[in-house]
């Protein structure tokens, strides 16, 4: 009976040919959209070589709730509340955001103090959001104890939202033309105490994390964005500034005197999810400064714009016994602030990046359009890009890196 001799090279080269056929062998896999390290209901659609992502693409509209539909059912000072829901984590500075789009398009100006309570509101909603981002950024690459510390803080800061605005969640603070109420008696004392024990525990989250051997491993040229891609993708907020580029609205186009107040931009070198954790952690730092320069400068005066009387409801006193006052209370709420016809785009320096509205309005109480550009879904464009060539691993802190919130995205 005659043999075959099978060599080594024969081996090979029927293996090549059938890898060649077949393909490397791949797997698909679902990430979300119900996963702890989603934060939200992200869907990431990988395909996997192995551990190595070779392909990511994001299924985002699980959350969609119509903001955008809603308000144009809405009065202008109704749909002050649907901007919380947008990023929860900073409802007082979305309704900022928002305030100032319409005051652009009626022609409107507060007066000092109640830009400067904007100002406060604004930065310590910006501190909020950091904090949550840094405490669960920690958690998802295994300290636990940071997100302890960070969440204390944040705590603390509720309920110094509940003692302005008597609610910790939905605030809806702002109003069309000024605020809701004035700063309560002692309040600001409050904030500077919290202010200065704030500092200390963020200099010991620094410590606990910047030089730690486990969290540089796996943040350090992980997700690299360059500037260019950066700006490609309309990035923007911390996600850009890591990148090296220093944009900020609050100094390239300054609102609510911001261009009064001294403080420094973060930005990173090298664009990684360790460089995304930087500036947050600086920007803490700022805000907190921010915050100190405000309170020694706060003006007197009034908290809304009296002249803006088919805007601003008179106050409750002048309600309750004049007539005049009544029947303007009365028009305001039910038919809304009378806007002029004519468009609108704002864009506000919020805690995720630029939170933009463009409003068109046929006059009347109620904007005949409404679109929101939310830095969330911006942000999460580039996802496609940079989990490509990463391990599966690195996937988790990439997303939190980018410090997304899905109901911006499907807003």
């Amino acid at each position: 009976m005659a043999t075959h001799q099978i060599s080594v090279g024969d081996v090979r080269s029927r293996t090549s040919e059938i890898e060649q056929d077949l393909g490397p062998e791949k797997m698909s896999l679902n990430m979300g959209p119900s996963h702890p390290s989603t934060h939200g209901v992200l869907r990431l659609k990988l395909e996997l070589d192995g551990e190595v992502v070779t392909k990511c693409d994001p299924d985002l509209g699980y959350l969609h709730h119509g903001d955008e539909k809603i308000a144009e059912n809405m009065t202008y000072n109704q749909f002050i509340a649907y901007t919380e829901r947008l990023v929860y984590l900073a409802r007082l500075a979305n309704n900022v955001a928002f305030a100032l789009a319409v005051e652009n398009l009626a022609h409107l100006e507060v007066p000092p103090r109640c830009r400067a309570i904007r100002v406060i509101i604004s930065e310590l909603a910006r501190i909020s959001a950091h904090l949550l981002g840094l405490g669960v950024y920690a958690m998802d690459t295994g300290a636990l104890s940071v997100f302890m510390y960070t969440f204390t803080e944040r705590e603390k800061l509720y309920t110094l939202f509940e003692k302005l605005t008597g609610a910790r969640l939905t605030t809806s603070y702002t109003r069309i033309g000024g605020l809701a109420r004035d700063l309560p008696e002692g309040w600001l004392g409050e904030v500077n105490r919290f202010i200065a024990n704030l500092i200390p525990l963020v200099d010991e989250v620094d410590a606990l994390l910047s030089r730690n051997r486990i969290f540089v491993d796996r943040t350090r040229d992980v997700g690299v964005i360059s500037a260019e891609d950066a700006l490609a993708y309309g990035l923007t907020g911390p996600n850009l500034r890591a990148s090296g580029v220093p944009m900020d609205l609050r100094k390239d186009r300054p609102y609510c005197g911001y261009q009064n107040y001294d403080f420094d931009i973060p930005v990173g070198g090298t664009g990684d999810s360790y460089d995304r954790y930087r500036v947050r952690m600086e920007e803490i730092r700022q805000s907190a400064g921010i915050v100190r320069q405000v309170i020694e400068k706060m003006p007197d005066g009034p908290y809304y714009a009296e002249e803006a009387k088919r805007i601003f409801p008179p106050p409750k006193e002048r309600v309750m016994t004049r007539m005049e006052e009544l029947i303007q209370n009365f028009m305001i709420t039910t038919q809304g602030p009378q806007i002029p016809p004519g468009e609108v785009y704002f864009e506000a320096e919020n805690p995720k990046g630029a939170l933009g509205f463009f409003i068109h309005s046929k006059g009347g109480g109620v904007p005949y359009r409404l679109k929101i550009r939310g830095p969330s879904f911006c942000n999460l464009s580039i996802l496609p890009k940079i989990c490509v060539g990463a391990m599966l691993s690195d996937v988790v802190v990439i997303l939190v890196s980018l410090d997304f919130v899905m109901g911006e995205c499907d807003r």
